[in-house]
């Protein structure tokens, strides 16, 4: 079995640290998730924050969650300018991507009733993935990935499997990740709990939304 964070320890080592750092076009899921790595790939990388999730459900909850991930980049590259560390991290860019929820509909036709964690949510990964790929591709990014590994209920394997088959075909490197790793998802509570930001309790489609009630429906049932 391969050790993600390994070969992400030994691409890092190899960076020449003399030039200027490499650009990394970054899919976010949401800023809880991408907290601990802009943390931790900022010092490496020059990073664009790409927020492309069309799946998020309903409308309000996906403004909701782009304006938290807008507000934690500001907040944090001030906290940085203030502690004075600006010099140990790159700047951080944002780009939103478009909120096509009929793409994400269209994908899963079908596979509506498929538990979470299945291959419905294959296919969103790659839908998300495919789109940060092209754009990485048209800005000339050195390298994409997702915050998506950083998730206990994410998949890391397949994440990255899809992630280096883009890779080849738009001609783009992948960085492989799993950012859970080292207690990653640990930190990127501690900093959610410091900087105070929402944190959802459902992935962000309509599926696993309603997965999420019954699952509490359930346990209210037991009690």
């Amino acid at each position: 079995m391969r050790n993600y964070q390994k070969e992400l320890d030994q691409i890092i080592e190899n960076l020449d640290r003399q030039a200027q750092a490499p650009s990394l076009f970054l899919h976010s899921c949401c800023a809880p998730c991408s907290s601990y790595v802009l943390e931790y790939l900022s010092r490496y990388f020059q990073i664009t924050v790409f927020y492309y999730n069309p799946n998020i459900y309903p409308e309000e909850e996906y403004f909701k969650r782009v304006k938290e991930q807008k507000d934690f980049i500001d907040r944090f590259w001030r906290d940085i300018s203030e502690r004075g560390k600006k010099e140990n991290y790159n700047k951080i860019e944002f780009l939103e991507g478009k909120y096509d929820k009929e793409s994400f509909y269209r994908m899963a036709r079908g596979m509506e009733q498929l538990p979470e964690g299945g291959e419905r949510c294959f296919r969103c990964y790659e839908l998300r993935l495919r789109e940060a790929a092209e754009y990485a591709r048209k800005l000339g990014m050195d390298y994409f990935t997702t915050t998506l590994s950083i998730s206990p209920l994410k998949n890391a394997a397949k994440l990255n499997e899809i992630g280096e088959r883009l890779a080849e075909e738009y001609g783009v490197s992948y960085l492989v990740s799993d950012f859970k790793k080292r207690e990653g998802y640990k930190r990127s509570v501690e900093l959610s709990r410091e900087y105070q930001m929402y944190r959802q309790d459902y992935c962000g489609c309509v599926f696993s939304m309603e997965e999420r009630k019954r699952l509490m429906t359930y346990k209210c049932g037991k009690r």
